[in-house]
C-alpha cells in the first residue's frame, strides 16, 4: 500500500524559502514519477512541479518556474520542493502525489493516483 506523507510546511514572510519532503513507502520508489500540487482557499488544486523516477526530468507550472526546484533522493524514498521567493500567492495546501503508471511523468492531476495529507504553506505580506 501507497502512503506519501509530506512534511516542512509552515509561515514565512514574501521573499523567504521554505523545503517541503515527501517520504514515501510501499513500493519501489525509483520506478515512479512524483508531483506537487498545491490548492488555495476556493480554488481548484493545481500542477506546481513534477520529477521522473530517475530524477531526469522536470516539470513545473509556469507560475513557480526559476523559483521553485523539485528533486528527489531515491536511495531515502523521498521527494523534496525547494520554494524560494515566495509570494503570498504561493499561499495553499500543499500536496504530493504518484501515479500508478510507472516510467511516466504527468502533470495533471487526474493522473496521479496517491496522495500525501497535504502540508500548509503560508506567506505573508
Amino acid at each position: 500500500q501507497v502512503q506519501l506523507v509530506e512534511s516542512g510546511g509552515g509561515l514565512v514572510q514574501a521573499g523567504g524559502s521554505l523545503r517541503l519532503s515527501c517520504a514515501a513507502s510501499g513500493r519501489t520508489f525509483s520506478m515512479y514519477a512524483m508531483g506537487w500540487f498545491r490548492q488555495a482557499p476556493g480554488k481548484e488544486r493545481e500542477f506546481v512541479a513534477a520529477v521522473s523516477g530517475s530524477g531526469g526530468v522536470l516539470s513545473y507550472a509556469n507560475s513557480v518556474k526559476g523559483r521553485f526546484t523539485i528533486f528527489r533522493d531515491n536511495a531515502k524514498n523521498t521527494v523534496y520542493l525547494q520554494m524560494n521567493s515566495l509570494k503570498p500567492e504561493d499561499t495553499a495546501v500543499y500536496y504530493c502525489a504518484q501515479p500508478d503508471r510507472r516510467y511516466y511523468t504527468p502533470r495533471s492531476l487526474f493522473e496521479y493516483d496517491y496522495w500525501g495529507q497535504g502540508t500548509q504553506v503560508t506567506v505573508s505580506s
